[in-house]
């Protein structure tokens, strides 16, 4: 949950989780659409797909018990090498480096590093500095405790305190005097990150249609973008045809929804009408009431549309 979202963000859907699927057991035997329900939200669905996935293969493979070694823990889906080293290392206490944006940014200013930290041999070797802090820290011992998950832990946080993108706190930073950035004063040049992806605008037309209090929705593909989602029927005037569509008349618009996906900015423009041919051309729809959609995993964009329906009395709809 914590990849590419914040803590914040993540408490509340961490104690659904849990309440509603407690258990390794509980995750895998879960039906696909609780899950995702339970995820909406929260983005990048996948993640949800990878982490039930995952959950079967503890089951199948290593009889119910989370792996504890950085191979067997880089075979479950969706996990890479920043989001093994994590759990090994702060789970497990054991030497495994983690490469992210906050060590990334401490260890560039720390060795002076100007090339692109993105590009193969500088992040080879980044992640090369980190395994050797990592395995340095081990070796410190305190009593019978390794430092492996308090070091990693530290120096991420090193990145998100004190080694900030912006204005960085040197004079309070515990590496200033081996600091090359700081002696240089290149702290504002480093990282050298490339420029962001331009953003793509996108738009896209959605028809919200009612029929004696119910309203059409329909499930996106399993091979998809977002699978497995409902949302109400909608297209890309630049890119696609029109869906097919009940009779309907006096169409007129509801609102228009923005949505950000990576770089893509996009606009959803609804319209909403009404039909007495419920049931001519659903093209696998499901005429459901309000209350029924908002039991559903909707996208994000379509969540929101949701949302103006409900607070909406029927004097204000158009």
């Amino acid at each position: 949950m914590l990849q590419q979202t914040q803590v914040a963000t993540v408490i509340p859907y961490w104690k659904r989780w849990l309440k509603e699927l407690p258990s390794i057991k509980a995750l895998a035997s879960a039906p696909e659409e609780k899950v995702l329900k339970l995820w909406e939200g929260l983005g990048y669905y996948r993640r949800a797909r990878n982490l039930q996935k995952g959950a079967q293969m503890i089951l199948k493979q290593f009889a119910g018990r989370f792996p504890r070694t950085l191979d067997d823990v880089l075979q479950l889906p969706g996990v890479g090498r920043y989001t093994a080293g994590a759990i090994c290392s702060i789970a497990f206490n054991q030497p495994t480096p983690i490469v992210d944006g906050n060590v990334i940014r401490v260890l560039t200013r720390l060795h002076g590093i100007d090339a692109d930290p993105k590009d193969k041999p500088t992040n080879a070797r980044l992640w090369t500095l980190a395994e050797e802090l990592v395995v340095n820290a081990e070796s410190i011992q305190r009593g019978d405790k390794r430092n492996c998950s308090d070091f990693n832990q530290s120096l991420m946080e090193l990145g998100a305190v004190i080694c900030s993108p912006a204005n960085p706190s040197c004079d309070a930073c515990p590496l200033r005097k081996a600091c090359i950035a700081k002696r240089e004063g290149t702290q504002s040049q480093l990282p050298n990150l490339n420029k962001n992806a331009k953003t793509t605008p996108r738009h896209f037309k959605a028809f919200i249609i009612e029929s004696n209090g119910s309203f059409l929705v329909r499930q996106r593909p399993a091979e998809a973008v977002n699978g497995g989602f409902w949302e109400f029927p909608n297209y890309e005037p630049d890119a696609e045809e029109p869906p097919s569509l009940p009779p309907h008349e006096n169409a007129a618009p509801l609102c228009v929804v923005k949505h950000s996906i990576t770089r893509y900015r996009i606009t959803v423009e609804a319209v909403y009408a009404r039909t007495t041919k419920a049931g001519s051309s659903n093209n696998g729809g499901e005429w459901t009431t309000l209350n029924e959609i908002d039991r559903l995993a909707l996208t994000s964009a379509h969540r929101k549309i949701l949302g103006k329906l409900i607070k909406m009395t029927p004097r204000e709809a158009p």
